[in-house]
């Protein structure tokens, strides 16, 4: 585990070493606070015209505007994460530490686990610096923190398997172009995947459903911890660091 958490750090520090974890967090907390301005603006358009309507249902806060903005954030995830993920194995094969990592008395899964963790730990520093926008929620309204906590995780599990799969993706290139280009492609595919579901049978329709990241996440944007939605992230997770392992492995074979 100490070896795992050395690797994490290290990945860490070195996007910190540079401008680009700067960049990446500025730009996911500069996107997610246009979201957020967008938002609160359109809830209080609706609440104006509602109080100038007379009396009506109550608005809820954390359906028409944390739920949405969670969902929005998600969007962040296509943009973003291809940035992240492309480094992780294709720099160490540009450069040639990848053989001294190789060599290294390491074992494949201390260096994947330590990779991916050190790519989540700086996705949770994205994450940690819009709790500034929840906090003015809780200052100027009163929403309930059940729905942000379970959002939040779902933001996590998603970026999670997001994570892991660019990490398969940037094991097979050495070019971090080509693997950023072809890891923004896989998103945006599971990211649509569901969309062509009303033109299939229901079997299908059933497969692809299931197999958007999307749809897994609807659950928990709205407070709810549905264990099929933790089943499919933790297996998405589990996956993509398998298939990274076994790319890996055979990266130690041709060496």
């Amino acid at each position: 585990m100490r070896n795992i958490l050395a690797i994490a750090g290290k990945e860490l520090r070195g996007y910190f070493a540079s401008p680009i974890g700067y960049v990446l967090v500025g730009f996911y907390a500069l996107l997610f606070g246009w979201f957020f301005y967008t938002l609160v603006a359109f809830f209080e358009r609706q609440s104006m015209q509602m109080a100038m309507g007379g009396p009506g249902g109550s608005m809820n806060l954390n359906q028409m505007l944390v739920a949405p903005l969670l969902m929005n954030a998600t969007v962040i995830m296509l943009l973003v994460f291809p940035l992240i993920t492309m480094r992780t194995y294709a720099e160490e094969k540009r450069s040639g530490t990848i053989e001294l990592l190789l060599t290294s008395p390491l074992t494949d899964w201390q260096i994947i686990l330590g990779k991916f963790l050190g790519a989540l730990a700086l996705y949770a520093v994205m994450l940690g610096v819009t709790l500034v926008h929840m906090a003015i929620l809780f200052v100027f309204g009163n929403p309930e923190w059940k729905p942000i906590a379970t959002g939040y995780l779902g933001l996590l599990l998603m970026g999670g398997s997001f994570l892991s799969l660019g990490l398969f993706i940037s094991s097979l290139t050495k070019n971090q172009i080509v693997a950023g280009m072809i890891t923004f492609s896989v998103f945006l595919l599971l990211w649509v995947i569901n969309w062509v579901s009303t033109f299939v049978g229901p079997t299908m329709q059933t497969v692809l459903n299931y197999l958007s990241i999307t749809e897994h996440f609807d659950d928990f944007a709205k407070g709810i911890i549905d264990t099929k939605h933790l089943v499919y992230y933790l297996s998405f997770i589990a996956m993509g660091l398998f298939l990274t392992m076994k790319a890996v492995d055979s990266e130690r074979w041709r060496g």
